[in-house]
């Protein structure tokens, strides 16, 4: 397994010579580091990851919640991934027209 530079847990699965995988193929990771919840998955190696967060409205004075969808890259080496569990994505270069993120780390929603 490579180093990808960020201190994680190591992934469960195994490997199935996937190019687009930081811990065995070639992938480069940078950036960003986004923490969120599985909304959808059933896309060939790709999920979609919802994060919400707060904003403070100044004319209202009220808050408002708003919500951010990123489309991943999910590697084999992650295993098995239901909607509902929490992971963390990482910055990468654009593997299709919406995909510029990669699954990192993965935890089972309880």
């Amino acid at each position: 397994m490579r180093d990808i530079g960020v201190d994680i847990n190591e992934p469960l699965g195994e490997w199935d010579g996937d190019e687009n995988c930081p811990f065995y193929g070639s992938l480069r990771l940078r950036g960003q580091i986004i923490e969120g919840t599985i909304a959808k998955v059933g896309m060939q190696n790709s999920i979609i990851v919802e994060r919400e967060h707060i904003r403070y409205m100044q004319k209202f004075e009220r808050y408002e919640k708003r919500t951010r969808r990123y489309a991943a890259h999910l590697p084999s080496c992650i295993g098995e991934v239901n909607v509902g569990d929490n992971v963390r994505i990482m910055e990468c270069r654009p593997l299709s027209k919406t995909v510029t993120f990669c699954v990192i780390e993965t935890e089972a929603s309880a």
